[in-house]
């Protein structure tokens, strides 16, 4: 009680010297590349209902080593007779003018090097925080979210962890006067956080939190777990770190560590990690696995499903488990295991934002979702978080 109240004072404190985003926050990241899935996996800005967000973010625009603004794909970004995913994004606001439009940079096939490099030269710093304020003038967003993944990982360097704090403050002196918003997408695996992130110094700089709290377990290790459990299974404890991998662990280090609860939105995927097991009679928690598994036919990859994947193709003819430790659940079938989210597992999570006082969520993303309605509710997952924010907080 203690700590929660030194937060809270904190909290007041910075409160009076920039605007804090709290409240009932549902961050919604659009995944621009999802146009060109086929199918009924094709997922476009036509597809969003903008009354079930609060703030989308479009994902994503890249970074150059001169600071200058990389268009990862025209088409499907900006290009006239392409499917102009910043101007209908933002056009959003329109039917739902409270919503706040913002563009993302960075994400995981970017990779840290440049990031690295140009948050690393204080000029380079500078152009990059007036380039984005220019961008995001051009074409009518609200705010800019920072999605570096990793600070002093995949190509950063140990110093990142100052860079990246000068960046934002570079970013935050640039945008706040002119009303822009300014939030970041952050890991939320210990073993990241800890070099990453100089929590109170981002704290004072931006107005969101984005903390990742997910991707813990996948076909990337030799054994199964659920890709983002709320708390650690009691097993957890035999595998070293792993039983930091889990929501509360990140979270709980975030707030400790010195970031106001109201700035965090808890990250919540919509998607599944898969894995093919080594014995289809051992499905428990650490089961062997031969690999991912296998590729749905939306979104076309293995070692991960959509949940429209898993509703559409799986959860009736499959063995559903719910965890009572971890509190999500994961289903088997054949030689295949998968890991996800449903509405009571939401309902979990949704709630632990509340009774933490955080700002609300973080979704990844959209298209995962049962979009079409095609298991019954058109955006069962997403309808969800609106109802249990409604009901509990």
């Amino acid at each position: 009680m203690k700590s929660l109240s030194i937060l809270s004072l904190f909290a007041i404190i910075i409160g009076i010297s920039f605007p804090i985003v709290s409240g009932k926050n549902i961050i919604c990241y659009f995944a621009s590349w999802t146009v060109y899935r086929t199918s009924y996996g094709k997922f476009d800005v036509s597809n969003i209902d903008p009354s079930l967000c609060t703030h989308f973010n479009f994902a994503f625009i890249g970074l150059n080593e001169d600071a200058s603004i990389h268009i990862l794909d025209s088409w499907e970004s900006d290009a006239q007779g392409g499917y102009e995913g910043f101007k209908h994004l933002v056009a959003l606001k329109e039917q739902n003018p409270d919503l706040k439009i913002c563009v993302s940079m960075g994400g995981w096939n970017e990779g840290s090097k440049t990031y690295s490099k140009v948050a690393a030269d204080p000029e380079k710093r500078a152009t990059l925080a007036q380039n984005v304020l220019k961008f995001i003038k051009e074409w009518g967003f609200d705010g800019f979210d920072l999605d570096w993944e990793y600070p002093t990982r995949r190509g950063g360097n140990d110093i990142d962890k100052d860079d990246l704090t000068e960046l934002l403050k570079e970013l935050h002196n640039v945008l706040h006067p002119e009303g822009y918003l300014l939030s970041i997408a952050a890991a939320g695996g210990y073993d990241k956080i800890i070099p990453g992130y100089d929590i109170p110094a981002i704290n004072e700089v931006v107005d969101m939190i984005n903390v990742m709290v997910f991707d813990f377990h996948g076909a990337f290790e030799y054994d199964v777990g659920h890709l983002s459990p709320l708390y650690a299974a009691d097993v957890d404890r035999l595998y070293y770190d792993n039983i930091t991998y889990n929501v509360d662990f990140g979270i709980q280090t975030w707030l400790n560590l010195g970031s106001v609860p109201e700035k965090i939105n808890l990250g919540i995927v919509f998607y599944s990690r898969t894995f093919t097991l080594a014995d289809n009679r051992n499905t428990s928690l650490y089961a062997p696995i031969k690999g991912p598994g296998k590729a749905g036919p939306y979104t076309n990859q293995e070692g991960y499903l959509g949940y429209h994947e898993i509703c559409e193709f799986h959860l009736n003819s499959s063995t559903y488990v719910w965890d009572e430790e971890q509190l999500v659940p994961h289903i088997y079938w054949d030689d295949q295991w998968a890991g996800f989210e449903d509405p009571r597992s939401l309902t979990e999570k949704v709630k632990y934002a509340i009774d933490n006082d955080l700002g609300g969520v973080m979704i990844w993303s959209l298209d995962y979702d049962d979009f079409r309605g095609r298991c019954g509710k058109k955006y069962l997952l997403l309808e969800t978080v609106n109802s249990v924010l409604k009901e509990y907080s």
